[in-house]
């Protein structure tokens, strides 16, 4: 395969050494319309609700608000590379930033479920490719010694804004109304369009491609990308494979995924140069950073469920919570950028990925009382070795690819954090669900007029409750119900320190890979 991809090869887009131009302030522009984009993969999840009752939309449909955004926004980013190369960088980020902040524009004018879904779609597939667009200019824009800046940047908005998505939404639905959660992103979005061509320039365009676009493969990637990730999203909520349209999404995935290897190792100007997985030490980043997409979307999503439905935190206390990782990270990333000049990058990742999981087992001890206090220590040592492990993975995948190839690169890097992600949603929920049926039935078991604390408690309750003679019921069933509502915590509480536990061990077992990255020349610092 290896050998027919390397003659499939196309040759690099010409004029690609050119000097760049923007620098930091070009950099920071583009960095700024990535974070658009990924924040608002959870923008609306606080306010779902309010956006539900806005369109007329039933309960089944307004899940599709995230997931239609998803899907299209998948399929994208492993287009982008290709894009890059017809286009230009610079004009492929302007046109993704225009059309993202149109589709915004049009998701707040939304009149029915039919046209939010539509215009979300879109959304996600214009804004897509400003992702992978940034990861790119790390190593194409700025010079080697802001590289380690670059990429500390850009892990700590990947990371950061998915944390703060839900925060910033609920706030402005409840200071103005949901539309503004589509609003608020047009007013830098028309910035950002006008201004990172006119400053950004680092690459150029080369249109000839156009009438070699491999249609079939752009076909072969939505059937394969967007089929995954809806299996992954909407999996727990369909019980898998118990669902025929679970299955027949599957099917459509994995045989579109192989005949998408076929034909791209097969033609001439494939849309994905499936031949920069040659590079040894680009797979295996990949692979570590589809296992960090696991931890930086997991943490995002576990500790403000358990927080908001098990602790009662509100959105701005969950906020406060989850701002330690993103504070410890921007911290530490001087520090890991002085580390990753001077030692082997296989160490820094060693302890970075030991320093993640220790964070996430010191997790798997939460109680009903634990709060922010508490969870300031996991929170920080999980973000130290977070921002260790973003910088050196990064370095590591894309900092030794061809200059050619970033581009592409950088494209499938992201395709694997983004898939890490979804995969490790599914597994959270399918793990939370199966580990809080077993303790919840566990304890249930052990409540029997044998057990003197059970008995002890139920008495106390009952003559709390008798003291309410209003209450529906006897006293001893309201007692009942809320030793049910205690059984119902503690399992709940039990079954998150067991995912955390277990995204520990991930952590542990995916070790070994770093020995397999091949022997630096020298410290890492980022791009050929």
């Amino acid at each position: 395969m290896a050998k027919t991809a390397d003659k499939a090869a196309p040759s690099p887009a010409p004029h690609d050494d050119m000097e760049p131009k923007g620098g930091l302030f070009g950099f920071f522009l583009m960095v700024i319309g990535m974070f658009m984009a990924i924040l608002d993969i959870q923008v609306v999840a606080s306010s779902l609700p309010q956006i539900q009752a806005g369109i007329s939309a039933s309960a089944d449909e307004i899940t599709w608000v995230q997931t239609a955004y998803l899907v299209a926004e998948v399929v994208m980013i492993p287009l982008s590379g290709w894009l890059a190369r017809v286009m230009s960088s610079r004009w492929l980020f302007a046109a993704s930033s225009a059309g993202f902040t149109i589709m915004s524009l049009a998701c707040a004018m939304a009149w029915d479920t039919s046209s939010m879904l539509v215009f979300r779609a879109m959304q996600g597939f214009l804004g897509g490719a400003m992702i992978p667009t940034v990861f790119a200019s790390i190593y194409k824009l700025l010079p080697p010694e802001k590289r380690i800046m670059g990429t500390v940047v850009t892990g700590l908005t990947a990371s950061v804004a998915p944390a703060l998505g839900p925060t910033l939404g609920g706030y402005l639905t409840d200071m103005f109304s949901w539309h503004w959660l589509f609003l608020a992103n047009v007013g830098p979005g028309i910035l950002i369009t006008i201004l990172v061509p006119i400053i950004v320039d680092f690459d150029r365009p080369n249109w000839r491609l156009v009438y070699k676009i491999d249609f079939i493969g752009i076909l072969l990637v939505a059937g394969f990308l967007g089929a995954l990730e809806f299996v992954l999203d909407e999996g727990a909520r369909n019980d898998w494979f118990e669902s025929r349209m679970i299955v027949g999404f599957s099917i459509l995935s994995a045989v579109s995924g192989i005949l998408l290897i076929w034909r791209e190792t097969s033609i001439e100007h494939p849309v994905i140069e499936l031949r920069t997985f040659g590079n040894r030490n680009f797979t295996i980043g990949c692979i570590l950073s589809f296992v960090l997409g696991m931890c930086l979307i997991g943490q995002t999503y576990m500790l403000p469920q358990f927080l908001s439905h098990v602790r009662g935190y509100s959105s701005l206390q969950v906020g406060e919570v989850m701002a330690v990782t993103g504070t410890v990270m921007f911290i530490g990333a001087p520090i890991a950028g002085k580390i990753g000049h001077t030692v082997d990058p296989r160490k820094i990742l060693l302890v970075g990925f030991a320093i993640v999981s220790c964070g996430l087992y010191l997790n798997s001890h939460m109680t009903t009382e634990v709060g922010f206090d508490q969870l300031v220590l996991p929170q920080a040592t999980r973000g130290f070795g977070l921002v260790l492990n973003l910088v050196t993975i990064t370095a590591v995948a894309l900092g030794t690819l061809p200059r050619h190839l970033v581009n592409m690169g950088s494209s499938l890097f992201n395709v694997f954090r983004n898939m890490g992600g979804a995969v490790g949603l599914a597994l959270i929920n399918t793990q939370w669900d199966g580990r809080y049926d077993r303790h919840y039935w566990w304890i249930v078991e052990k409540m029997s007029d044998t057990n003197q604390l059970f008995v002890s408690q139920m008495q106390n309750m009952t003559r709390y409750f008798a003291q309410f003679p209003t209450i529906g019921g006897t006293a001893q069933e309201a007692a009942f119900r809320q030793l049910t509502l205690q059984i119902q915590q503690q399992a709940s509480i039990m079954a998150w320190n067991d995912v955390f536990l277990l995204l520990a061990a991930i952590f542990i077992l995916i070790m070994p890979l770093t020995f397999l990255l091949a022997k630096p020349r020298a410290a890492v610092s980022g791009g050929h």
